[in-house]
């Protein structure tokens, strides 16, 4: 029996970036985690380092880069002859790429003195200030923790009746591993996964369709931003059908989706291989949570207070497995905020400043509200925007689609949301955070030397435009 302040079970972004807080912060920590490489070693990262955020990001700049060779090039008088794809090579940078991030985890372990349990963690017993966890692994372990912290992540929702194989079906580790390039390929979903993987195969030659339910593309995005991106994507050869009814799908040799179109007329898609990205479900499955009493809510998803606390003294959960927006950032907030609140420290997550990256080409980012949520919420705005086609690093680069839009307090100047659809959009929406954590206005940011040339300055321009006094337009 091993004992210890701490025990966080699961190593994704939430877990492993609380294990190494809280010991950073004197508590004797664990840390559980199940993944594993094809040869049996462990894998920490959760779904974002090995199946998500990483390899996905690994692939969509490669797969950019040979678009580009193929398309954009010549542009730039760079002549390219024979151009080729090698796709097994691709893939195994990808999982270069995964390894060394895997590998840069467990140092961060090792370098913080954070005990690492390869394998499925799950309650086995206990009360407040004495929890038994059980460690399914080799070998088997037996641990006491004051505190636990449970970060399992979520898994992919498969489509009722077409349950994941990856190999026709696939889910977003499937979508990441297929060995030759689809001559066809659909999309269940217009997500982030659905949106990003499509362009990733579009790019590599395959001709993609995207079925979406909703009726509306890109919904939880600013209308307007949401009507740049559809144009776009639509242009660059995605076929998107929104507002389906997605019936039977049968597997053969190939897949064919039944379903009924906006209108309600019955159509039928044959494609090579058919990734579903239509969500992700809490991985509360495998906790044990009867044992100890650990109360889920109807989704499955922990229960939990603003603070992460669960019913349970001295039991908490982050991330994925929590209400919230399940983007690996926010998991490790709450992971840090959890660790400190142990500690005794104030820790704090604010919902409303946590920014949200889809990373097609053009980019989309935004953090705060956007200007339905306003208009529906009654608040009096002023918005400005500021478009990438008078942005001289934007033409530099030869990537001018796009803008960057701020919405802010018609009486205060308080900025209330900022939308960008662009090139590095996910880096540049980091401005707008610390802004927004500082409760800045927009006047602040027209104020701010933003450095010429540079993507940043449409920032500054926007900021400018609502009060209607863009310099460079």
């Amino acid at each position: 029996m091993k004992s210890f302040d701490v025990v966080v079970i699961g190593g994704g972004p939430g877990g492993y970036i609380a294990a190494i807080r809280a010991a950073q912060l004197g508590l004797a920590t664990a840390c559980i985690d199940e993944w594993k490489t094809a040869d049996g070693k462990p894998a920490p990262g959760g779904t974002c380092t090995n199946v998500g955020c990483i390899p996905s990001k690994a692939l969509l700049q490669s797969s950019e880069n040979y678009e580009h060779a193929g398309h954009a090039f010549s542009e730039h008088g760079i002549q390219v002859k024979g151009l080729s794809l090698d796709l097994a090579q691709m893939l195994k940078r990808k999982d270069k790429v995964v390894r060394q991030n895997n590998e840069g985890i467990l140092y961060l372990f090792k370098k913080n003195k954070i005990a690492f349990f390869h394998g499925h963690g799950r309650f086995a017993g206990g009360s407040a200030g004495a929890w038994t966890i059980k460690v399914d692994g080799k070998p088997e372990e037996t641990l006491t923790a004051k505190h636990v912290i449970v970060a399992t992540g979520s898994v992919p929702r498969a489509l009722p009746g077409a349950a994941f194989d990856n190999k026709l079906i696939l889910d977003n580790d499937g979508a990441l591993a297929i060995p030759e390039v689809p001559k066809r390929l659909g999309v269940i979903g217009a997500g982030v996964i659905g949106l990003e993987m499509g362009s990733v195969w579009r790019r590599l030659g395959a001709e993609v369709v995207i079925l979406e339910a909703l009726p509306a593309f890109l919904g939880a995005a600013d209308e307007q931003v949401a009507r740049e991106a559809l144009k776009v994507f639509t242009k660059q050869g995605l076929a998107m059908h929104m507002g389906v009814k997605v019936g039977k799908v049968t597997t053969a040799r190939d897949v064919k989706v039944e379903y009924a179109d906006s209108a309600g007329k019955a159509q039928a898609l044959t494609v090579d291989k058919l990734i579903v990205s239509i969500g992700r479900v809490p991985n509360t499955g495998g906790l044990d949570a009867a044992a100890v009493g650990l109360k889920l809510d109807e989704r499955g998803f922990v229960a939990v207070d603003d603070q992460c606390r669960t019913n349970l003294p001295n039991v908490w959960a982050v991330g994925d497995v929590v209400r919230g927006p399940m983007l690996a950032h926010k998991a490790e907030e709450e992971g840090v905020a959890v660790a400190e609140t142990i500690a005794g420290k104030h820790g704090h997550v604010d919902f409303n400043t946590i920014p949200w990256v889809i990373y097609t080409s053009p980019e989309i980012a935004w953090v705060g509200k956007t200007e339905q949520q306003l208009k529906s919420e009654g608040v009096r705005y002023k918005a400005g925007q500021f478009p990438f086609m008078a942005n001289g690093r934007a033409r530099a680069l030869g990537d001018t689609t796009g803008f960057v839009k701020f919405l802010a307090d018609e009486k205060t100047d308080r900025i209330l949301g900022v939308h960008i659809i662009g090139p590095m959009a996910s880096e540049m929406i980091a401005e707008a955070v610390v802004a927004m954590e500082f409760r800045a206005s927009a006047e602040d940011i027209a104020l701010i030397c933003h450095a010429h040339p540079s993507l940043s300055e449409a920032m500054k321009e926007a900021a400018l435009a609502v009060d209607k006094r863009t310099l460079n337009l």
